[in-house]
């Protein structure tokens, strides 16, 4: 069954503020205990409104969870579709890679509900995986491969390239705790995640830069 609120045919401004209070709750309840250990009564009491009142914007915990997932989901593909095949490869790259930091950065909490999805098998959002994520990467690995083939960028696998994106990007979300202790307490949060930036920088974009000694057009191996 949907949710009352759901059967409205156009929202009014007090629902559309409600289910993003909802939602804004129920973000930090799923990323402190997992879909499991989330209740229904914690997320309406952070939300500040009755279970009853909650309910009428959403059924079951399930469908707060789906909805958070794909607004999530929604924000977290800005990046990459933001991958322009007319740019210049290096500097499309680059911001790419500062993006995913900045959002690590900022979105530490929907980073960690994301990656705990994952963890357990994606049994919530595979189907958003399959049909919103998997089109998206192979639509921006054609475009890898098209800057590869023209020799603006060194050959790599182009799917290995963006997950390696993903896992550097995101360790500072997932396991800042980890990353504050290593550091110390003299780098706070803008230094540590600029250093980060210049790092991986460097780490991904000079790996990318085709290298000739001779001058010439870098040979590109057959993708």
């Amino acid at each position: 069954m949907k949710a009352r609120a759901t059967e409205t045919q156009r929202k009014t401004r007090i629902q559309i503020e409600n289910e993003e209070r909802i939602l804004d709750a129920a973000l930090e309840e799923f990323s402190a205990h997992g879909f499991r250990g989330a209740t229904i009564d914690r997320i309406a009491e952070h939300a500040g409104m009755s279970k009853p009142n909650l309910l009428y914007y959403f059924r079951r915990k399930q469908d707060i969870y789906e909805a958070l997932i794909a607004r999530l989901l929604d924000k977290w593909l800005e990046p990459l579709q933001a991958l322009n095949a007319v740019g210049d490869p290096l500097p499309e790259l680059q911001s790419y890679i500062r993006r995913k930091l900045e959002m690590a950065r900022d979105f530490p909490r929907e980073s960690r509900l994301f990656a705990n999805e994952i963890l357990q098998g994606a049994p919530r959002i595979k189907r958003l995986l399959e049909s919103e994520l998997k089109p998206l990467v192979d639509e921006k690995a054609e475009i890898l491969r098209g800057w590869m083939r023209a020799g603006q960028i060194n050959t790599v696998d182009p799917r290995h390239l963006i997950f390696s994106i993903w896992s550097t990007t995101q360790h500072y979300a997932d396991f800042d705790v980890q990353v504050q202790v290593i550091l110390g307490p003299d780098r706070g949060a803008v230094g540590r995640f600029e250093d980060a930036a210049r790092y991986l920088e460097t780490l991904f974009l000079d790996g990318l830069r085709p290298k000739d000694k001779t001058g010439g057009t870098p040979r590109v191996r057959d993708l």
